[in-house]
């Protein structure tokens, strides 16, 4: 199924320009978005795959968010077995997690309703220290009448998730390889984070390539078939990518809200919807114009986690997009293929590999005033184009190797963040790239990303002043990097 779901095609045959691609990719690297990998397709064609370096074609990726329509796909294949209804109440299938008085908003709640984000809840009913997650969503107080009011609640995806595997007895991610997944060659090994209690977090946790997510996209493209087999019901692909809610619940509109939200999928412009995740897992679909884009990356912390990339396809690729194939042109398709193998993660530092203070700081250990990072000495030492900055605490020793000229890879030092399940520790370092810039003669800025099965950033700066030394670091990381935010002040006490 492999080679059948992905022919190549040089773009121009399909109507795409390769320059277009080529300005694509390029204003993306200008403006510092840190995709892993990208994939076009236009009229069933591959015409653009690339994986940014450390990432490769075969690399697993966590796709947080765009788990939820993998979860929307297991409900509308159960709808079309025929063992749901949307319009099922969902506590109908609950009855040994309810309270002795549920509240009627809660009992009203259809499936339907957690399918399109209204939930009569305001925020996730779990938390990450929570040790039944399941059992949070039936005994939280509601805060108003479901299916009214759009509310982005991962819960409600969880709960989802949990009803398939209570159904059918397997994790929701196994029962769509047995019915659809494995047969357009998804990845065998794909999985899924789980809860607590042990169900998958459907709501976050899918691992699986770009050509799978791509998989999924495709059965969406062509309404539930791929070639001559159906696998879900033209009328379920439908409803689930039209708008079902309104979700400019605040009157405002972007690239994003506006357009509305359908089972967990959202609308956009154009006849456009997407599978979107944290930190650029994107799947875009656009049936009219037979065109796919799906990506994953890490913005997390951006101000415009989507807008960016979003906006450059439009400008650079959907908006340019010809109905009829375009002269062939050799030149510019070889310049892309001669692009896309050699693509690298960018560096979104500004700034110099060197600084006159170099050789004054190189190997000097700084004293922490007691700071929330728990940091009581900081030192750095540079070899070469490299560094190493080590950070002194009460239990120990943590050293974080970065380039000055290109990524340095290597494991973070902490070892108790989350593992295959949440809520306890993996007992291993996670796998990590730092860079580092000086932005001023007198501070660098180191910026160090988290690429394993979870997702993270965080930036640390250290800005220099005769022997005094300030310190910020900033994180961006769902439920892992905590102790590594905030301010600090020091003063040189050994000098190299």
């Amino acid at each position: 199924m492999e080679n059948n779901l992905f022919p190549k095609s040089q773009p121009e045959l399909v109507g795409v320009s390769s320059k277009q691609i080529l300005s694509f990719l390029q204003k993306a690297e200008d403006n510092a978005i840190m995709l892993h990998s990208l994939l076009m397709m236009r009229k069933g064609h591959v015409i653009a795959e690339g994986y940014y370096a450390p990432f490769t074609k075969d690399q697993k990726h966590r796709m947080y968010s765009v788990s939820k329509t993998f979860v929307s796909t297991a409900i509308g294949l159960l709808v079309d077995e025929g063992r749901i209804s949307l319009d099922d109440r969902i506590c109908d299938y609950f009855k040994d997690q309810l309270p002795a008085n549920p509240h009627p908003y809660l009992l009203n709640t259809r499936i339907r309703d957690l399918l399109m984000m209204a939930s009569p809840y305001t925020t996730n009913t779990y938390h990450r220290y929570a040790k039944d997650w399941t059992w949070t969503f039936f005994n939280t107080e509601p805060s108003h009448p479901s299916g009214t009011i759009f509310s982005y609640n991962t819960s409600a995806t969880f709960i989802l998730d949990v009803l398939v595997e209570r159904l059918t007895g397997k994790p929701f991610l196994e029962y769509m390889k047995d019915k659809m997944l494995r047969e357009l060659g998804f990845s065998e090994s794909a999985w899924c984070i789980k809860a607590p209690e042990g169900y998958s977090w459907g709501g976050s946790g899918v691992i699986c390539t770009t050509r799978d997510l791509a998989r999924l996209a495709l059965v969406y493209m062509n309404k539930g078939k791929i070639g001559d087999k159906r696998y879900i019901s033209e009328e379920y692909i439908k409803a689930a990518s039209s708008k079902q809610i309104d979700n400019a619940i605040t009157g405002h509109r972007d690239i994003i809200h506006g357009n509305g939200y359908g089972y967990q999928i959202w609308i956009l412009k154009d006849g456009a919807f997407a599978f979107c995740g944290m930190g650029m897992q994107l799947a875009i679909c656009i049936p009219e114009k037979e065109f796919l884009f799906i990506c994953t990356g890490d913005t997390q912390g951006s101000h415009q986690p989507y807008a960016g990339i979003v906006e450059l396809l439009w400008s650079e690729i959907v908006e340019n997009l010809h109905d009829e194939p375009l002269p062939k042109d050799d030149a510019a398709a070889a310049q892309l293929e001669e692009k896309l193998s050699s693509l690298h993660v960018v560096n979104p530092l500004h700034g110099e590999t060197t600084s006159p203070i170099m050789s004054k700081v190189n190997g000097s250990r700084y004293a922490l005033n007691p700071n929330p990072m728990g940091i009581e000495t900081i030192s750095i030492e540079f070899i070469d184009n490299e560094g190493l900055l080590i950070l002194e605490k009460a239990d120990g020793e943590r050293r974080i190797s970065f380039g000055m000229e290109d990524y340095i890879m290597g494991r973070f030092p902490e070892t108790h963040y989350y593992g295959d399940t949440i809520g306890k520790p993996s007992g291993e370092m996670y796998k990590c790239m730092a860079v580092a810039r000086w932005t001023e003669e007198n501070k660098l800025v180191i910026r160090c990303y988290i690429i394993d099965d979870y997702l993270g950033n965080m930036t640390i700066t250290l800005g220099f002043k005769g022997d005094e030394l300030g310190v910020y670091m900033s994180k961006t990381a769902e439920w892992f990097l905590d102790e590594y935010d905030g301010f600090a002040g020091g003063r040189l006490i050994a000098k190299a």
